[in-house]
C-alpha cells in the first residue's frame, strides 16, 4: 500500500502472538489486492479501465468502501473524493523532483473529472460505473484506516484482546498494555516528524494524522503538500498537520483530508457537529485549534 505497518500484539504466548500478527498481515496483503491501482487485474483498475464504456461488477466488499466513501464525500462536500484518481501522477509526482507548480488553468481541466456524483453504483448488480471516460477512482485517502481496522479484526477474531495496527501514522488501538494502562499514542510535531508535540491516552480508538511533513515538494523554498484540493487541483496551505480521533480507523483516515482541505473555520465547524469524531489542527504558523471536546493540559 505503499506505507509501513506496524502491527502490536499483547499476549502470554510469544509463538500464538506470532501467529495473530501474520494472519493481521494476510489481511492487510489481501486487501492490498483489492483496492491497489498497481495491478492491472485488480477491481480498482477494471472499474477505472472502463470508465465511460460500461459499469464493471465488483465484490461485495469493494462496493461497501465505495458507497462509504461517497457518504463521506457527501458529508463534506465534496472535499473527500475518490475520484481524485483522475489527477493523481498526471499533475503531480510526489516522487520525483518537480521545479514548478503546474498552472492553474491545467489544473483546473485536471479536476473536471473529479466528482463522486459520477460514481453511479447499482447495489442489485453490485456494479460500479464512472461515467466519465479518464475518470479514476483511488483509495489513498480510505485504504490505510481500512486496512487497519479490517487487521484489527482478523486479530480480535483470534482471540487478541488488546494491540495496536499502525499504518504510517493512522492507528488503531484496543484493550490496554501489559501494565493495565490505556495505550499511549503522541501526536507528530510537524516541525519534526520523529517527535511528538503532544500524548494522549486512548483505548478503543483511532487516530490518523495527515500532515505536510509526510510527503511533499520544495518549489522556490516553500513546501507544499501532497494533499490536492479536488476542487482546483492544487496543493491545499495554510494547515501543517491535521489529526482526528475516532472510534474506527477507517472514519479516523478518510476525515483527515478533508479537514485540510476545508481549512481550519469550516473544517473544525464539521468536526463539532459530528458524534464521538475530535480533531487537533496545527497551522503554517504553528498555532494548535481543536475540536470543542478536547482538552490540552500542562
Amino acid at each position: 500500500m505503499g506505507n509501513q505497518f506496524e502491527i502490536s500484539a499483547v499476549a502470554t504466548d510469544e509463538y500464538w502472538a506470532e501467529g495473530v500478527i501474520q494472519a493481521a498481515i494476510d489481511e492487510i496483503k489481501r486487501i492490498e489486492q483489492l483496492l491497489t491501482t498497481y495491478r492491472d487485474d485488480s477491481e480498482t483498475n477494471l472499474v477505472n479501465q472502463n470508465a465511460g464504456i460500461k459499469p464493471v461488477k465488483v465484490s461485495q466488499e469493494t462496493f461497501d468502501i465505495i458507497e462509504r466513501s461517497i457518504r463521506i464525500s457527501q458529508a463534506t462536500q465534496g472535499a473527500f473524493d475518490i475520484s481524485y484518481g483522475s489527477i493523481d501522477k498526471k499533475l503531480w509526482n510526489f516522487d520525483t523532483t518537480s521545479v514548478s507548480l503546474p498552472d492553474k488553468k491545467t489544473a483546473l481541466k485536471m479536476v473536471r473529472l473529479i466528482n463522486y456524483r459520477n460514481i453511479i453504483l447499482n447495489r442489485q448488480q453490485l456494479t460500479v460505473f464512472l461515467k466519465e471516460k479518464g475518470m479514476r477512482i483511488g483509495f489513498g485517502g480510505i485504504g490505510k484506516g481500512y486496512a487497519a481496522e479490517k487487521a484489527k479484526q482478523v486479530m480480535i477474531n483470534m482471540g487478541c484482546t488488546s494491540g495496536i495496527v499502525n499504518a504510517s501514522g493512522d492507528l488503531t488501538a484496543w484493550g490496554y498494555q501489559p501494565n493495565g494502562n490505556p495505550w499511549t499514542v503522541g501526536i507528530v510535531n510537524p516541525n519534526a516528524a520523529n517527535t511528538a508535540f503532544s500524548y494522549m491516552n486512548i483505548t478503543n480508538m483511532a487516530v490518523a494524522t495527515s500532515g505536510n511533513y509526510e510527503k511533499y515538494i520544495m518549489i522556490g523554498g516553500k513546501k507544499y503538500s501532497h494533499t490536492i484540493n479536488p476542487k482546483t487541483g492544487l496543493p491545499v496551505t495554510g494547515i501543517k498537520s491535521v489529526t482526528i480521533i475516532a472510534p474506527n480507523a477507517e472514519i479516523a483516515d478518510a476525515m483527515a483530508t478533508p479537514v485540510m482541505v476545508m481549512g481550519i473555520e469550516a473544517g473544525l465547524y464539521m468536526i463539532n457537529q459530528m458524534k464521538d469524531i475530535e480533531a487537533i489542527l496545527i497551522d503554517d504558523n504553528d498555532k494548535i485549534y481543536a475540536s470543542k471536546n478536547i482538552h490540552f493540559t500542562n
